[in-house]
């Protein structure tokens, strides 16, 4: 499955890197949940990244909707953005929320 394949769609999140939580190689602090959907395979062979928004306390887990896929330009690891049923954010919002590891990375927001 692509990963714009999963926007609009309930998704079960596995969060390895909770809000509050540091990063296990870089000095960064993760400042919203963080997690991967099992059984899947991203583009770097690892299963599929999470953002969560929109959840402000460490959670392990979390079922949400899709409201869309950060593509990084320069590899192939796909971020998807996780949000609770009856939330929305602008790509702007997005962006803010994400930027304290995707600052690192070029990327664009795709719908």
């Amino acid at each position: 499955m692509n990963s714009k394949d999963y926007i609009g769609k309930i998704v079960k999140v596995k969060i390895d890197r909770p809000l509050g939580s540091r990063h296990p190689k870089w000095d960064m602090i993760y400042t919203v949940n963080y997690g991967y959907i099992p059984n899947t395979i991203s583009g770097d062979g690892e299963e599929l990244d999470c953002y969560v928004l929109g959840v402000f306390e460490p959670v392990k887990e979390f079922e949400g909707k899709c409201i869309a896929v950060i593509k990084r330009i320069n590899e192939d690891d796909d971020k998807l953005i996780i949000v609770p049923r009856d939330k929305d954010y602008s790509n702007e919002q997005i962006e803010a929320l994400t930027e304290f590891q995707e600052r690192y990375f070029k990327s664009e927001i795709i719908r």
